[in-house]
């Protein structure tokens, strides 16, 4: 089991006709890794919508002859997405589209409702018909029903957010307007800039930005709608600093991208400072620090440069494997063809292997047993993230406490258990020296969560639900 954050959102802006497709579709490989499952961009050419989404990979979905289709446009809308529960499903690819009494609408969305099973379930009482497992199809029809008793698109957006609960990082498009709003708990990211020839870039994380051209101007804060129109940009703020900032301290931990700069503190600096915890909290006497790639090699540089201890590289990790790999039935065989240990390196070595966490233990037993069998002496792990002991409801696929190993067992029985000869995760009380401030949410490690959660697993539901229609 690993953790997956669930999509990315990406957004054009022109005031002129651009090759908005082309630009969305840079903008979405860059955001690839927040999710690989399906993808999706919908092209605004006037008032006119013309999408394409579908399973899989930016590469695979969008081949040169898709792009070639699609028209050019002044705004565009784009999403990459991982489903936290159930099989991959067409009906879940966003962004959403609506068709509605006073005109047309897209939505993409990242993060997850707290409050969605009893929305939707209001939503269903009251004649609403579903068509997907997502939470993005419960905010699109709220937003919908306050449209039709508003005057503006971005009216009905705020009035829903007194509604919605949650983490929602949001792009939505009309047919002549790209707005983007951010909850008021700021739990996931979302930041704009603009390109030389005055495109406007709204995405999940300031490598999109880079990807497509566009210097970065600044993050939206938690709360605020942006408005991008033909008048200009205007910012809403009537839902700011009505709730504590929260954001979600696992994404400078795995999720985000290591070139990213999310709220003014740059990701890579922030798992280097994770790393040189553990080595102040947990020392050890090794000779040789390395990290699992990709996610560990930042907190493996930060405990090798605060420990003096070499830094090396001990593990490859073969980049070829896509999503359509089809992995051997024995789990031991595919961390083997996943990642290959460097023997010159390890042989005869006591070596400290930093990751970015522990789910089932699974994997990190592999991996610990990899370095064994290519000749290390001794294997001393080192987490850079408290133990996973609570569920998370705001978009990590942590959804139920039964996989995660730190909740079944001791710290020593877990060393055991991944036969490493030592084991340490980054203290609870040193996640804020990590980024510089306590606003971020740890509720997935404390249990203390910033809103009411409500412990019916939704999603399993919905996608149990939908498979028995389907069948």
């Amino acid at each position: 089991m690993s953790i997956h954050e669930e999509c990315g959102v990406f957004g054009v802006f022109s005031d002129h006709p651009v090759d908005a497709a082309k630009l969305s579709y840079y903008g979405l490989y860059a955001l690839q890794h927040r999710g690989q499952e399906s993808c999706g961009i919908v092209i605004n050419d006037d008032g006119v919508f013309t999408s394409h989404k579908d399973i899989g990979l930016v590469s695979e979905v969008f081949t040169k002859d898709i792009l070639l289709s699609l028209p050019e446009g002044s705004l565009a809308l784009g999403h990459t997405r991982y489903s936290t529960t159930g099989k991959p499903n067409r009906a879940n690819c966003q962004p959403i589209e609506i068709n509605h009494q006073k005109g047309r609408m897209a939505l993409a969305h990242n993060g997850n409702l707290s409050n969605s099973s009893v929305l939707r379930t209001q939503l269903e009482l009251s004649g609403a018909i579903f068509h997907t497992t997502s939470d993005t199809e419960t905010i699109a029809y709220i937003v919908t029903r306050e449209r039709l008793k508003t005057d503006s698109i971005e009216e009905a957006l705020s009035n829903a957010m007194y509604t919605l609960d949650g983490a929602y990082s949001l792009i939505l498009m009309s047919p002549q307007k790209l707005i983007c709003a951010r909850d008021p708990y700021g739990f996931r990211p979302l930041c704009y800039g603009r390109r030389k020839d005055g495109t406007y870039i709204i995405a999940s994380e300031t490598c999109a930005l880079q990807a497509t051209g566009a210097e970065f101007i600044r993050d939206v804060d938690p709360g605020e709608i942006l408005v991008f129109s033909k008048n200009g940009i205007r910012s809403r703020r009537e839902h700011c600093n009505i709730k504590p900032k929260k954001f979600c301290i696992f994404e400078y931990i795995y999720f985000a991208r290591p070139d990213s700069v999310i709220d003014g503190i740059p990701v890579h600096e922030a798992r280097i400072k994770a790393g040189e915890i553990l080595a102040r909290t947990s020392p050890v006497q090794a000779d040789i620090v390395i990290g699992v790639p990709d996610s560990g090699l930042d907190a493996a540089l930060g405990y090798s440069r605060y420990s003096d201890i070499p830094y090396s590289i001990g593990l490859i990790k073969n980049r070829y494997i896509g999503r359509t790999f089809i992995a051997p039935d024995n789990r031991n065989d595919q961390v083997r063809i996943k990642l290959s240990a460097v023997e010159n390196e390890v042989r005869g070595k006591k070596v400290i292997l930093v990751d970015d966490s522990i789910v089932r233990g699974t994997t990190s037993g592999k991996i610990v047993r990899l370095l064994r069998e290519a000749g290390a002496a001794e294997v001393h792990m080192r987490i850079s993230s408290p133990p996973f002991l609570f569920p998370c409801y705001y978009g990590t696929d942590i959804d139920s406490q039964d996989s995660l190993i730190a909740c079944q067992y001791s710290l020593e029985e877990i060393t055991q258990i991944i036969e490493a000869d030592s084991l340490a995760y980054l203290p609870l009380e040193e996640l804020h020296n990590m980024t510089g401030n306590h606003a971020y949410c740890s509720a997935c490690f404390s249990g203390e969560y910033p809103t009411k959660v409500y412990t019916e697993d939704r999603r399993d539901r919905y996608e149990k639900k939908l498979s028995e229609i389907n069948n």
